[in-house]
């Protein structure tokens, strides 16, 4: 990070072998985690049961595990690989340290339509279809407000900035207009961001957008490098670096609108895990990505495991994640010397 061209190779064996174990191992965790504590050997024994075994557990226990705790657990992987994911991959198409999931205004976007959605009494369904849509009509319009032969990357972030603020405008609206008893509460404690309505039903629903996005992402990783070079060096690549950078876009556009639609909005998880991973594997997208998905899985399970469980009242994720990232971006800064990228 010292240097803008940094780069390392790729994972070593011994490297990807930590990152697969180390989400494994947290979510195993988090599993037993809790305001009720449930022993390590009890969760491996209805993890067991579940793949065809025959172990003896309390019916309480399996409850808590399979219906209420599963769910979520694997929400806080998906959340946090995509949102790391999607922020990687926006910082190199921007080449901005500060760019973030929603640069183009698609958390905002989702964010106005999952309210829109609670206003006209939608399900959980109806919420994530409304903020699905909403969130790519934002990316849509940003694109047309920032995009033509004379406007560059530039112009695409400050119509995103815009588009953001026009939403962000727009929820405050829907806010005024709603029910203060009932409505307002709902939206208000949704924006905040929670994994509590977590479920297979949702998860159903949101997961696919989420892992072909990834999938995607990860299968081109190699070419996302070529966005951290200037327009001449892209182009003498070989690259098509338009539809390099519409596919880019379309993918991260997705893997937010998505995670905000499951669970609100959760800040600093694009932008913070992405610096966490480069100050120790670089550059190389080929080590990056994957160093993404697995550790914007870890936080998001200690920051989900820690929300839920501190206190008799579940804190809002976001509100952790900002008092978590802030200081540890600060630290982050002034270890690299503003070297960033």
């Amino acid at each position: 990070m010292h240097n803008k061209h940094r780069t390392s190779g790729g994972l070593s064996l011994l490297q990807k072998i930590i990152l697969l174990i180390l989400p494994v191992a947290a979510a195993l965790l988090a599993l037993g985690t809790g305001r009720m504590g449930i022993p390590l050997a009890d969760v491996c024994k209805i993890i067991a049961n579940r793949a065809g075994g025959a172990f003896i557990v309390s019916e309480q226990t399996r409850i808590v595990i399979e219906t209420i705790r599963i769910p979520r657990i694997l929400l806080a992987i998906l959340v946090g690989s995509g949102l790391s994911v999607s922020g990687c991959a926006f910082q190199s198409l921007f080449s901005n340290p500060l760019a973030t999931p929603d640069t183009l205004g698609v958390a905002s976007g989702a964010c106005f339509g999952a309210a829109l959605g609670i206003l006209i009494g939608f399900g959980m369904i109806g919420i994530q279809l409304t903020s699905l849509a909403f969130g790519g009509c934002a990316v849509l319009c940003t694109w047309l407000a920032g995009s033509g032969r004379r406007n560059g990357i530039s112009t695409i972030v400050l119509a995103g900035i815009m588009i953001s603020s026009l939403f962000s405008g727009l929820v405050s609206l829907v806010k005024f207009a709603a029910d203060t008893e009932s409505q307002l509460p709902a939206i208000t404690y949704w924006l905040m961001g929670s994994l509590n309505g977590a479920s297979y039903r949702s998860l159903a629903f949101g997961a696919l957008p989420i892992i072909i996005s990834i999938a995607v992402l990860w299968s081109v990783r190699w070419r996302l490098n070529i966005l951290l070079l200037s327009d001449d060096e892209a182009n003498s690549s070989g690259t098509n670096i338009r539809i390099l950078r519409i596919i880019t876009i379309l993918c991260a556009t997705a893997i937010t609108a998505s995670c905000v639609s499951m669970c609100g909005q959760v800040g600093w998880v694009g932008l913070l895990v992405p610096h966490i991973c480069r100050m120790r594997f670089g550059n190389n997208h080929l080590a990056l990505i994957p160093a993404s998905v697995s550790v914007g899985a870890i936080f998001m399970l200690i920051v989900d495991t820690i929300a839920r469980s501190i206190s008799s009242a579940e804190i809002p994720v976001s509100v952790l994640t900002a008092i978590i990232g802030a200081p540890f971006f600060i630290f982050l800064m002034r270890r690299s010397k503003g070297g960033w990228l």
